[in-house]
């Protein structure tokens, strides 16, 4: 397991070693103590697993507010997504800014989404099955999210978005 950082604090690609033989494949998906290198709190509280038909559907931005603040490890095991972390830190210096990278199953690679930041991701195809590990307890309360078409984050999507949620749609824009 390779952990890859990008121009976010904390989030990172994260790059897997595959054995293969005639057999077929062997994979570790996540080592938690590799992954306390980069966030010492990291521990899985739960894994949660979306499937989206539609090529083109976007869901999210979503995060947890404080005190329920998590971090995401998100893999794509069936399919292909454009999966995207934006910083929501305020005290961050890449606030506000987002980085994006191909997850499927053929490259295996993840993703991980620190806290303080929204996560969201567009299917490349159809049939796209999606699983995260999550640090938090899901927490209604403190669920929050941001429109993955807001002008302020310029979030560059691959294709048109062909659906989203009438939640998703209905977040407010950034107020700057």
């Amino acid at each position: 397991m390779r952990l890859v950082p990008t121009n976010i604090r904390g989030c990172y690609r994260v790059q897997l070693a595959v054995l293969s033989d005639s057999r077929g494949s062997f994979t570790t998906v996540f080592e938690v103590e590799a992954l306390r290198t980069v966030d010492p709190s990291f521990s899985v509280v739960r894994a949660c697993r979306s499937l989206t038909r539609p090529k083109g559907a976007i869901r999210g931005l979503h995060h947890q507010r404080e005190p329920m603040a998590e971090a995401k490890l998100v893999q794509c095991l069936r399919g292909s997504i454009f999966d995207v972390c934006v910083d929501i830190r305020p005290d961050s210096p890449t606030h506000l800014q987002w980085v994006g990278a191909v997850l499927d199953a053929e490259n295996q690679e993840l993703m991980l989404v620190p806290k303080g930041c929204a996560h969201g991701f567009q299917t490349l195809e159809e049939d796209c099955l999606v699983e995260y590990f999550v640090t938090g307890v899901y927490s209604p309360p403190h669920e929050d999210g941001m429109r993955w078409d807001d002008p302020t984050l310029g979030i560059e999507w691959p294709l048109p978005c062909s659906m989203t949620s009438e939640r998703d749609r209905a977040w407010p824009l950034i107020a700057r």
